[in-house]
């Protein structure tokens, strides 16, 4: 019911929109296009891909068998679950199907994998911050989200960093949360405890992954900003640097299917004194292919995968 209703807003934030810009300007944006830049931005989709392929198998233990070609299936198989299954439920898949074929224990995969996406969550926030930082307009509204922003980053490293400040939050969320969430809260906080004993480690691995996380992420928001050129459109790289991690955050509200329609808006408002709407409007069709791209490319490989979906909870 919940997937139901995201969809149905998704429908109609893309309805609203697409009703003001009018889509026949939209679509002379993509007749206008240039072939050359919209190919190498979409491309970008491979190399991201099998960068993210590396960092999940540098995060693997050193005993562990993944080879780069699964971590690659397992990258794309998550990325068609989390178009189907609620609240990014296909990277907490991948970390069943890595205890189920033998590489990690059920814990340790969980931990591996929220590892994995608190590195992704804060590597956009630190560009988020740069960007804003750096953005020349002081408007109340850019203070105000360049707090909101850098106070997420300070909090999530503070989480990452050190455990008893981690302990400490989970507690009290198990305090005031419902009955039901209780549960769930218990298991993230152990899953937590146990990535803060194994990456803490070995701080120099700690930070290759963290310097190759925040790497993959410029190499995302750079994806964006050839997407404006592809468009022929202009848009100064750092200003872009600035908008587009704002427009990404707006897109993980869990509110609409993949971030589709919460992203758009986002995208046609923070942009709109350097794009015309539908050029915007564009780019926000463009940025959801960046999630769609990897989940069509793992369709052909969900079939091994799939008895052991069966089997998860």
């Amino acid at each position: 019911m919940k997937r139901l209703f995201s969809i149905l807003l998704s429908g109609l934030i893309l309805a609203v929109l697409y009703w003001q810009i009018d889509l026949a300007n939209l679509m002379q944006v993509f007749r206008q296009s240039d072939r050359l830049w919209m190919g190498i931005s979409l491309g970008m989709v491979i190399p991201l891909t099998l960068l993210t392929a590396w960092r999940l198998q540098m995060l693997m233990p050193p005993h562990s068998r993944l080879g780069f070609y699964e971590a690659n299936q397992l990258i794309l198989v998550a990325s068609v679950l989390n178009m189907v299954l609620p609240s990014k439920m296909g990277d907490i898949a991948k970390a069943y199907f890595m205890q189920q074929r033998g590489h990690l224990k059920g814990s340790l995969a969980l931990s591996l994998v929220v590892f994995e996406k608190a590195c992704d969550l804060l590597s956009l926030l630190f560009w988020c911050v740069f960007g804003l930082l750096i953005y020349p307009q002081r408007d109340s509204l850019f203070l105000l989200m360049t707090i909101v922003v850098a106070t997420g980053l300070i909090f999530g490293v503070l989480l990452l960093g050190f455990r008893s400040f981690a302990q400490g939050c989970f507690a009290i969320a198990q305090q005031i949360a419902p009955k039901g969430l209780r549960s769930k809260l218990q298991n993230l906080s152990d899953a937590w405890a146990e990535m803060h004993h194994y990456f803490w480690q070995d701080q120099w691995q700690l930070g290759r992954i963290a310097s190759l996380s925040i790497f993959i992420w410029f190499l995302h928001l750079l994806q964006i900003w050839f997407f404006i050129l592809a468009l022929r459109a202009w848009v100064p790289f750092l200003i872009s640097l600035a908008l587009s991690p704002l427009a990404i955050l707006a897109g993980l509200l869990p509110l609409t299917f993949a971030g589709v329609g919460t992203r758009d808006a986002a995208l046609v408002f923070f942009y709109q004194p350097y794009l015309s709407a539908p050029t915007a409007a564009a780019l926000g069709l463009l940025c959801t292919s960046r999630y769609f791209l990897p989940a069509i490319a793992g369709l052909p490989f969900l079939h091994r995968y799939w008895p052991n979906l069966k089997g998860m909870r």
